[in-house]
């Protein structure tokens, strides 16, 4: 079977709507980080997410040596604070952020829609990324509000939708 052209495969993945997320860790410490997308459920017994670092990624080495990872849902008022830590250097990402820690001591940031405190329970490699199993040992939710989202190539958002349940 032929490969699709990595372009292709770009153009289509970026109408892959996706949650925004910051993937934290810490190290001696120190800090890290990184805005992600590329995170999703795995399974509920035991409580595990997955979440795929670029090995290139400044955060991708502390995770791994650290063992120890959280993932901060983003909502749609910390917009901005994603673009700083997107674009901000590496000592100043977390400056936009109001930080706690759960279980692990990951950093957590308050306001996130949901945060979810992990322990590296399993890694796998996948062309230039690392695939970390985390398994959750702390989760902080926040009253729920709109997500915010990447789609096409910029960030998004969405209210939920009224749900009509039918009648009996």
């Amino acid at each position: 079977m032929a490969a699709i052209d990595q372009d292709q495969f770009k153009r289509g993945m970026r109408l892959l709507a996706a949650g925004v997320t910051v993937i934290t860790t810490v190290r001696d410490g120190v800090p890290h980080g990184l805005v992600a997308t590329a995170v999703c459920s795995v399974c509920a017994e035991p409580p595990t997410l997955l979440a795929c670092v670029n090995r290139g990624s400044t955060a991708h080495d502390p995770i791994s040596d650290s063992g120890r990872f959280c993932v901060n849902v983003l909502e749609q008022r910390q917009l901005d604070a994603a673009r700083r830590f997107v674009s901000a250097p590496r000592g100043e990402r977390f400056g936009a952020f109001s930080l706690s820690t759960l279980v692990t001591g990951a950093p957590v940031l308050d306001g996130a829609l949901v945060s979810f405190d992990c322990e590296v329970a399993e890694v796998a490699s996948a062309g230039t990324h690392t695939v970390f199993f985390g398994r959750i040992v702390a989760v902080r939710v926040s009253d729920p509000l709109a997500p915010l989202l990447y789609f096409n190539g910029g960030y998004a958002t969405t209210a939920p939708l009224p749900i009509e349940m039918p009648s009996p």
